[in-house]
């Protein structure tokens, strides 16, 4: 168990958290969730002790051991990766390193003999024996294979440091478990390892995700944070919504009730109070007006932009047709031999592990990069907006917020240009705010308005969920089910893919596809995608 006790933390004058009294307990995952900036990682720092309070504390059970997932990718670059994992266990790594220095000695000691006898109960007492393997079998179920298990920790690539972190926080079966995103850079087929680990933990899990499928999977309770306190929920993410939905409308519903009997209440003492023989009746009701209190509703900080995208002209029926195209890269065929046809309403989700092959064939599409072999052709109807997931370029610049969308728009009207800025929550003098300082969130939402004045009626989006809040992914989700015309995209949110694409092209790790008109869902449980899987498996043990 795990408690904050009249945690309050202020940053200048602004309180952060005010008095909050929150109790997490064993057996249970909770998602904690609110607006950018309410505090959710903050909170997370205070409860593993890396940030101190200004008022309260927080509390543990005596002999519990709380694990958390490290945010820094380059704290371990001189450790071997198996050495990582088990580091999530501490004391654990120690003896196994002193116990090394011990056995390493030439003039080994009675003393030492002692000491390593010590070690090794307590080092069978924390099952050490096993450590290897169970670090070994977290990494398998991350993606990271044998291959990898003692390379140094400097030779991975960002994804796989980020894997490798999350086996370490899982390591060792913690008692209190804090994740802060750990579906970040995680493909699809590592979310769904993770989901089944915390679905099976005992344990106490804290977690912070934006992705909504991922909170409904795991959770069994979610604490919002708003307004600097947090309000425990019984339920997933999904039961969140509905319940504070339903609590405000029948709050509302309640000072309605209310505000008409206050007015009755009112018009009757207004009509009596000099009336002699109603005077003890209107004092009664003075009374009875005086003991009314309304519900406070305060609205909830969490804000919602708009995103709509309207194509300028409706699409033909000759949308794009991709033919033989291989690519590759770094002495590895990434895309090999791709070939299909888009129809004039197909939303499609590409799928799969590489990360670099789709978006290598989003940029060859958009004509940033040239295949090996093959080619492509798009409709004549058609017209193209890009969302890249590296957007360094476009930013690296000292143009205004307002200036940099202003070139992407036919209409140079300032007010018109504003307009799809106030859409995406930038108001008042954020139009005036240099483009290369603003966040990973603001220079999405950036990137989603030049989209939108664009007029597209195709749309190609790489990992546009990235950076972004619960709330603006929802809207973003909204948008793309209303748009009419034809998507390409790729996103590690289930919800997201679920509920938007009706076909599914994942890119397979020798760079051949599958490409499937169904929903995600039915994709995952298809026969065919675990046929084909099992096959190309069988050829890699054969290779």
């Amino acid at each position: 168990m795990i408690a904050a006790n009249n945690v309050t933390l202020r940053i200048g004058k602004k309180a952060l958290f005010e008095d909050v009294n929150i109790k997490f307990t064993e057996g249970n995952c909770y998602g904690l969730i609110g607006a950018n900036g309410a505090g959710k990682s903050t909170f997370l720092k205070i409860l593993s002790g890396q940030l101190e309070t200004t008022h309260g504390d927080v509390t543990i059970t005596p002999g519990q051991r709380l694990s958390f997932l490290q945010q820094d990718h380059f704290k371990y670059d001189a450790y071997p990766v198996l050495d990582t994992v088990i580091m999530g266990n501490a004391r654990l790594y120690e003896i196994m390193k002193e116990k090394e220095q011990i056995y390493a000695k030439e003039d080994f000691t009675d003393e030492d003999g002692m000491r390593a006898s010590e070690l090794e109960a307590e080092f069978a007492e924390m099952d050490g024996w096993n450590a290897e393997s169970d670090a070994e079998q977290l990494l398998n179920g991350l993606g990271i294979g044998n291959e990898l298990h003692y390379a140094q920790m400097a030779d991975l690539n960002g994804s796989e440091k980020v894997k490798v972190l999350l086996a370490q926080a899982l390591f060792g079966n913690p008692d209190i478990l804090l994740l802060d995103e750990p579906t970040n850079h995680l493909d699809l087929d590592a979310i769904a390892w993770l989901e089944e680990f915390l679905i099976n933990f005992e344990n106490t899990v804290i977690v912070v995700s934006h992705d909504r499928y991922f909170l409904n999977k795991v959770c069994t309770h979610t604490a919002d944070i708003d307004y600097g306190k947090i309000q425990l929920y019984a339920g997933n993410y999904d039961f969140w919504f509905e319940s504070s939905q339903l609590l405000v409308k029948q709050m509302r519903e309640a000072n309605k009730k209310k505000e008409e009997k206050i007015k009755e209440l009112q018009e009757f003492i207004s009509r009596f109070s000099a009336n002699a023989s109603k005077s003890k009746q209107a004092t009664s009701r003075k009374k009875a007006l005086e003991k009314i209190q309304l519900e406070e509703i305060r609205p909830s900080s969490r804000k919602y932009p708009y995103i709509d995208f309207r194509p300028n002209r409706e699409i033909g029926n000759e949308v794009l047709m991709v033919e033989n195209l291989s690519k590759t890269i770094d002495g590895v065929k990434i895309l090999d031999n791709i070939t299909f046809t888009l129809g004039r309403e197909d939303k499609v989700a590409f799928v799969g592990g590489n990360e670099l092959a789709k978006t290598t064939l989003f940029k060859i599409l958009m004509g940033e990069m040239e295949p090996d072999e093959g080619n492509y052709k798009w409709g004549v109807t058609t017209s193209q907006a890009y969302f890249p997931k590296d957007s360094t370029q476009e930013f690296d610049n000292d143009l205004t917020i307002a200036d940099w969308l202003t070139q992407y728009s036919e209409i140079k009207d300032v007010t018109y240009v504003r307009g799809f800025l106030g859409r995406m929550l930038f108001a008042g003098e954020d139009g005036v705010k240099k483009v290369k300082v603003l966040s990973g969130g603001e220079k999405v939402r950036c990137l989603l308005s030049k989209m939108m004045i664009s007029g597209a009626n195709i749309l190609i989006l790489d990992e546009p969920t990235n950076h972004l809040d619960m709330e603006s992914i929802t809207a973003l989700n909204n948008g793309l089910i209303k748009f009419p015309g034809v998507l390409l995209f790729a996103s590690h949110d289930h919800q997201f893919v679920q509920t938007t694409a009706n076909r599914i092209m994942e890119i397979m790790p020798n760079g051949s596809m599958i490409d499937k008109i169904t929903t995600y869902d039915e994709y995952l449980a298809s026969d065919e995608m675990a046929r084909k899987r099992q096959v190309y498996l069988m050829q890699e043990e054969d290779n």
